[in-house]
């Protein structure tokens, strides 16, 4: 298994990753100009706003206690090197004021820092949602390629990590910029006069220990940027890799009764495993990358511990400052080069907040999209007449492109009226792939030509072969899409009772996995219930009766056949359907 995984990496090592052929098209200040107008425009923006102030005040009260802690160093190493008891004993006073203070600050800075992200979370997550979740969105999300695979990936876990890491990142960049804003002034003090002798000639750098801070630090940078380049597209991967790894196992848990009926353990367990050793592969290559940047990051961490005493060295050797100045000039250099090292000590945050940023953006960008994709690409009209009747005219149905191969199109010559209150069965060729024109008449497909003019769509109701119940009480199903409290018990117990299941009355309230508690009858019955509560002026019914009993069929289509007022397509082939002498409508294969 590592020989495979190491010739695995070996192949992959140089490939283009995901991250690194999105960002050619939508490149990251694209990404983040369209994050930065999410948030905007979302509800929570004023109060992290509020949120922004008290920490920046918090921030900036911390910076003026390290500062006054700083200038603490001079009067107590003197103390000590004087041997001065009293003084000793008065600075120790000094320091415990200082270091409360700075405690309280700490406390309250970490509390802001959660509730920043908290509500980072909430507006993204929210905005995120509700994008996806805007009327047939999310089906041709799931419809359009790649980006559509596991979006609960990046709705949960990289909304998670972005909000997160945008807060504590930027809280860092802003207090590592007021650090170096306020110490940078005390280097260049310490060391302004400073010079030293070369061949019998006096050089003078002024401000020397805040030039050899700017090296010290700004190499550290250039060389972590050049060693983790690799790593934000190698986050993007991992992401990906972990999404369908997740994925692999919910599938497999949701058809564990089919899996083992088809005895199909053994190749769902190679197909999970594969998924495994994908992820391994990326995170091999994650760790690889991340112990090269081990080297400069621990290298220089090691370094910083002497580093700041070799550069003030000269100026305390010239004579030009005391022990306590020395040990000042230390401090200080130690929080210049905390602030200058930010990049450095954050680069793989930064890398993960770079992968996150892309998955959310891109998963944002391609949802806003949607809309204007269909209208730039459709050649079908889907209009809304006002005669209160569906009618299709010269009607061709495509496949879509990504199974031209192993789908047949369909085919309806001329004009088809269908008025209110009709029953009409639409069949046809066998070849002709009906559940297209199931998905045109919803909305749902654009492959195509011709025209459909539908009724007000408020007034349709489309069934389809395998229906939806959501994860709430019986009450909330039966109402489902409205709330539960739109009907009365009287009237939910009649439309139980009417499809033959008076049995489930007394459960209304109770909260159930119903796809898997009901069988398919009763699931059918149960959809029909749902029908006869909605009260639709048309029901369009895409084939959903052919797996039932044959005496189940009669009964449900008679049932259907009461609801008097509404229009009924079945789109397929029933015999009990036949039963009600609906007119028939014939596709023809598209050649």
């Amino acid at each position: 298994m590592t020989g495979i995984l190491m010739a695995q990496t070996d192949a992959m090592a140089d490939q283009p990753t995901e991250f690194d052929i999105g960002n050619r098209e939508f490149g990251f200040y694209a990404q983040l100009k369209m994050m930065a107008g999410a948030f905007w425009a979302s509800g929570v923006r004023n109060r992290i706003l509020l949120l922004t102030v008290a920490l920046l005040t918090v921030i900036l009260s911390t910076v003026y206690a390290q500062y006054r802690l700083n200038h603490w160093n001079t009067p107590f190493y003197n103390a000590l090197e004087q041997r001065d008891t009293p003084a000793f004993f008065e600075q120790l006073k000094v320091f415990f004021i200082i270091a409360g203070s700075l405690l309280i600050l700490n406390v309250v800075q970490a509390w802001l820092n959660q509730m920043t992200a908290l509500r980072m979370r909430e507006g993204l997550t929210r905005d995120l949602v509700d994008q996806w979740m805007k009327p047939r969105r999310a089906l041709k999300l799931a419809n359009s390629g790649p980006m559509g695979i596991n979006p609960d990936q990046r709705l949960h876990e990289d909304a998670r990590n972005l909000a997160e890491l945008t807060t504590t990142l930027a809280i860092g960049l802003v207090n590592a910029t007021i650090l170096l804003m306020s110490f940078i002034g005390v280097l260049w003090m310490l060391s302004a006069d400073f010079s030293f002798m070369l061949e019998g000639r006096e050089i003078s750098i002024p401000g020397y220990m805040v030039w050899a801070a700017l090296i010290y630090a700004g190499g550290a940078s250039l060389l972590s940027k050049v060693v983790g380049r690799k790593l934000p597209g190698l986050n993007t991967e991992r992401y990906s890799k972990e999404a369908e790894l997740r994925f692999a196992l919910m599938h497999t848990n949701e058809n564990l009764m089919a899996i083992t009926l088809a005895k199909g353990e053994e190749s769902e367990r190679q197909r999970i495993q594969a998924a495994i050793s994908a992820v391994l592969v990326v995170l091999r290559r994650l760790a690889l990358a991340a112990t090269n940047l081990t080297w400069v990051s621990a290298g220089f961490g090691w370094m910083t511990t002497i580093a700041p005493i070799l550069i003030a060295a000269p100026v305390y050797f010239n004579g030009t400052l005391s022990f306590g100045g020395l040990m000042m000039a230390v401090g200080a250099f130690n929080q210049v080069n905390t602030a200058l090292r930010w990049y450095i000590d954050n680069f793989r945050p930064i890398a993960d907040w770079k992968a996150a940023l892309y998955r959310v953006s891109m998963f944002r960008r391609a949802l806003c999209s949607l809309n204007d994709f269909a209208e730039a690409e459709n050649a079908l009209t889907v209009t809304v007449g006002e005669d209160g009747k569906l009618t299709i005219r010269d009607l061709t149905l495509t496949p879509a492109l990504s199974s031209a191969g192993t789908e047949r199109g369909l085919h309806l010559e001329g004009e088809t009226v269908i008025a209110p209150g009709e029953r009409v069965m639409i069949n046809g060729d066998p070849n002709a792939n009906r559940h297209l024109l199931f998905m045109a008449l919803a909305g749902l497909w654009r492959f195509g030509s011709g025209e459909i003019r539908l009724p007000a769509p408020q007034s349709m109701l489309f069934i389809p072969q395998k229906g939806y119940f959501p994860d709430a009480t019986l009450r909330e199903v039966l109402a489902y899409p409205h709330r539960a409290t739109a009907y009365g018990d009287v009237q939910i117990a009649e439309a139980l009772t009417r499809v033959g299941l008076a049995n489930l009355v007394d459960r209304l309230d109770t909260r159930d996995r119903w796809e898997r508690v009901l069988d398919e009858e009763d699931q059918a019955r149960l959809r029909l219930a749902n029908a006869i509560l909605l009260e639709p002026k048309w029901i369009v019914v895409d084939d959903a009766l052919e797996t039932l009993e044959p005496a189940t069929q009669r009964e449900i289509a008679s049932i259907i056949n009461e609801i008097a007022e509404a229009a009924i397509l079945y789109i397929g082939r029933s015999e009990a359907f036949l039963g009600l002498s609906p007119r028939q409508i014939h596709l023809q294969p598209l050649k």
